[in-house]
């Protein structure tokens, strides 16, 4: 028997026969792909969108308080006389906005310097918290307005404005900038409440029928992380209002305190 004879028996006998694709075969192949997409997807809506979207935002925010900054400045508001005896200027409370309106600029130095997040008008997430970022609630007080300056923001996704709300300070400055000047308000304390206790967003939270003459803001975000079980409410008491005139505040200017240690 030749050489060549044997070679091509070799050949035969090692040669496997090929696999058919089946239906489910390439079905199965169909579905791995798309749960790879999914999760892509996900990390994308969750991690990584939300980092480029958070940066955009405050990139926007940046050249907004360039621009307020270039402008000519308001007169100086009339002084008025402190609980203390001293002379403050009197706040220059804006206008209630449109829904989706721009009103101001916010500023949480204990969330990094370059947060600064736009508010804008109505809560809807069609209109305001998917595409701008904080929103006014309809029935809010205006800044240094007396009342409740109440706010919502994601806590994640969409560039998630109100994710740290749980990393605030006692007396941490939250800081909103308008065209006229700025506004700083002192953390106090925060809370956990269902989606139904909508008495948070009260003149005095939570203390129907009561004024006090106070000035507050709160800031609610849903909790906790990717649920909506709950609400997490961040509340705040006003400190002082600081003309354009006037440059920015101390509570800017200044590094916030570091986190307090943990108690034992």
């Amino acid at each position: 028997m030749s050489a060549s004879v044997v070679s091509g028996e070799r050949r035969r006998r090692h040669r496997r026969p090929r696999s058919r694709a089946t239906f489910t075969s390439v079905l199965g192949e169909l579905l791995l792909t798309a749960g790879v997409l999914v999760l892509l997807f996900v990390a994308w809506q969750m991690w990584i969108g939300d980092i480029i979207i958070s940066a955009e935002k405050n990139d926007q925010g940046a050249a907004i308080s360039r621009q307020l900054a270039a402008s000519p400045a308001p007169e100086l508001p009339p002084l008025v006389e402190n609980d203390d005896g001293t002379a403050v200027y009197a706040p220059v409370v804006p206008a209630k906005p449109a829904n989706t309106q721009w009103l101001a600029q916010m500023h949480i130095p204990r969330f990094g310097a370059d947060y600064n997040k736009g508010i804008y008008g109505g809560t809807t997430r069609a209109g305001t918290l998917d595409k701008l970022g904080i929103g006014v609630y309809t029935d809010s007080k205006m800044p240094g307005e007396i009342g409740n300056f109440a706010m919502a923001a994601h806590r994640t996704t969409w560039g998630k404005p109100f994710n740290q709300l749980d990393k605030l300070q006692l007396n941490d400055a939250i800081v909103v900038e308008t065209p006229d000047g700025w506004f700083t308000y002192r953390f106090r304390t925060l809370e956990y409440v269902k989606p139904t206790q909508t008495d948070v967003l009260l003149d005095v939270p939570q203390v129907p029928g009561v004024e006090t003459g106070e000035q507050y803001i709160t800031l609610t975000a849903c909790s906790p992380l990717y649920s909506l079980a709950e609400r997490i409410v961040a509340y705040g008491v006003f400190e002082s209002f600081q003309p354009r005139a006037e440059g920015p505040p101390k509570a800017l200017t200044d590094p916030p305190p570091p986190p307090a240690a943990p108690s034992v």
